[in-house]
């Protein structure tokens, strides 16, 4: 598995600034370790609590890699990013990241309800064990994504849209208010597409916060409150005449 799997541990965690913002990034300019080309280059945007994101661009546009960084995984080399008021990892119960599917070892002899179980090991800490309430929220989320019949199987012997269902049920089952997606429609069949497209508007009237990075440009206005495109690593206007909602200018004001 990917160490961005089991973010265990409440070390630190502190809850949300009251009225802050979902995200806040500032200039933000994010690279690998090792590498003298940042992914990420001057980002500046707001994310307001509740609102739905979509951070849009071609392959190696930076996407990933700002979902990353938000998450805490890549180090901000420049800039200020901050999470509901607090910097990057101190509000640990309240985000969820969910990877590409390409990102995860599926190899890992691991059950469907043991991965979706892990996204509670956040509230959890180092050596504690998940009680009922932890398998209740588990079990329930499983069967609202249909995965209640896969329960016991290893998680290498799922479909394509199966796993993505996993890794949804397991960001569901963390209960974070803001949500880090990528591509979490990107080649999956038509049920399973459906079957997201509920969960991820039944958040939106929950008040949860998502950020999503996607490809599917027909769908940005039906299903998103803004989009913010990259190029380069570089935040960029938006084409002529396509969905916007964030500005792109310093000031990170919210124009959606």
């Amino acid at each position: 598995m990917t160490n961005s799997l089991f973010p265990y541990g409440r070390r630190r965690h502190v809850d949300p600034v009251p009225a802050a913002d979902a995200l806040v990034a500032d200039d933000l300019t994010v690279g690998y370790p090792g590498s003298l080309r940042p992914a990420v280059k001057q980002v500046c945007l707001r994310v307001p609590t509740g609102t739905r994101v979509a951070l849009v661009g071609p392959n190696g546009a930076g996407k990933s890699s700002l979902l990353k960084a938000i998450a805490g995984l890549l180090p901000v080399s420049g800039g200020t990013l901050r999470v509901f008021g607090h910097a990057v990892g101190a509000c640990r119960c309240c985000l969820a990241y969910l990877p590409q599917r390409e990102e995860i070892d599926w190899r890992f002899p691991i059950s469907v309800e043991r991965l979706v179980l892990t996204g509670r090991y956040v509230h959890l800490g180092w050596l504690h064990w998940p009680k009922a309430r932890d398998y209740q929220i588990t079990r329930a989320v499983m069967e609202r994504l249909g995965l209640s019949d896969l329960a016991d199987r290893q998680i290498g012997r799922l479909s394509g849209g199966q796993q993505q269902r996993v890794l949804v049920a397991r960001a569901l089952a963390q209960g974070a208010d803001l949500l880090l997606l990528d591509e979490p429609l990107n080649a999956v069949d038509a049920n399973t597409r459906a079957a997201l497209h509920n969960v991820f508007q039944d958040l939106h009237r929950q008040g949860k916060t998502v950020l999503v990075a996607t490809h599917d440009l027909g769908r940005l206005a039906n299903e998103f409150d803004a989009a913010v495109y990259l190029s380069d690593g570089r935040q960029v206007p938006p084409p002529e005449g396509a969905f916007a909602g964030l500005s792109v200018g310093k000031e990170c004001a919210w124009t959606g």
